[in-house]
């Protein structure tokens, strides 16, 4: 189903949510390039909206609209899980974590991942390892994710910014735009948001992220969740043979297993889990102390 933002009586936002109560679906929604509609699209996403697409006007939109038809295609295979969505919910937050070793996380996430990193957000502790997301999505819809993020989290989640240190009780997010975030200077690792192409028809690009960790692998975990196409894939491998581990969220409790099977099929994963093992088991990797809870 494809649903406006913006609709005469019943607005689209309401639609979806009784929607997904009453007959849950893949739904793909259409938004305008404003900050209410920003708004509205992160909302739609956390809902449970398969994608949401933005309106083609003076600048922006026309490579979305350009994919609109891989993404109904992909909307039409897509998971559904109200089920496994109501168990997350109703799972508690990590009420914390100590003797982090030193490791600093990056996770690369794409269609569903709203929803997943909302999940994994929510259940980080305050002081958590540092953990760097790259997230497919306009750069005027990252800014309002990044806010909505940091609304329901416990560490400080905010958009990256060129020079920024990566550190415990800090979530960072790629802006995107014109650039990816990429990591410089591996024995004091610092964040360059760099001004390139797109890769693997992405920008920000997880695998750009990944790649540029390679010289400080061993002190990396690497996550790859749902997502369509196979950005991740690349860059999870090299983490992997260059000694950091790495994670991957399984098919059930993906929306699409699309980016964590080609990473899986590279030989860039240890340890494939669902979605609501993931906030331990990253805190697990991170931690110098077996952790019980």
């Amino acid at each position: 189903m494809t649903l406006d933002v913006e609709m005469p009586g019943m607005s689209g936002l309401e639609f979806l949510r009784r929607l997904m109560r009453a007959k849950p679906m893949p739904v793909v929604m259409f938004s305008s390039l404003t900050a209410e509609g920003s708004e509205a699209a992160i909302t739609a996403l956390s809902l449970g909206a398969f994608e949401c697409i933005l309106k083609p006007g003076p600048g922006a939109g026309q490579s979305s609209l350009e994919s609109l038809p891989q993404t109904i295609h992909a909307a039409a295979q897509a998971r559904i899980d109200p089920v496994g969505r109501a168990i997350r919910k109703n799972l508690t937050s990590q009420q914390g974590f100590s003797d982090w070793n030193g490791k600093t996380v990056l996770i690369g996430a794409s269609t569903g991942g709203v929803e997943a990193l909302e999940f994994l957000v929510e259940k980080m502790p305050v002081n958590c390892p540092p953990i760097l997301i790259t997230q497919h999505m306009p750069a005027q819809f990252l800014v309002k994710f990044a806010n909505r993020l940091d609304r329901i989290a416990k560490p400080k989640v905010r958009l990256a910014k060129e020079g920024d240190r990566p550190l415990p009780g800090e979530i960072l997010i790629a802006p995107g735009g014109e650039t990816h975030l990429v990591l410089v200077n591996p024995q004091d690792p610092k964040i360059h948001l760099l001004k390139a192409p797109k890769r693997t028809g992405h920008r920000p690009s997880v695998d750009e992220m990944m790649l540029s960790a390679q010289a400080m692998a061993n002190r990396v975990v690497g996550v790859i969740l749902t997502g369509m196409g196979t950005d991740g894939a690349e860059g999870m491998a090299q983490l992997k043979a260059q000694g950091a581990t790495c994670l991957a969220q399984d098919e059930k409790s993906s929306v699409v297993f699309g980016m964590p099977r080609v990473a899986i099929e590279k030989g860039g994963v240890d340890v494939v889990l669902p979605l609501v093992q993931l906030p331990n088991a990253i805190l697990d990797m991170c931690s110098s102390l077996k952790r019980t809870n």
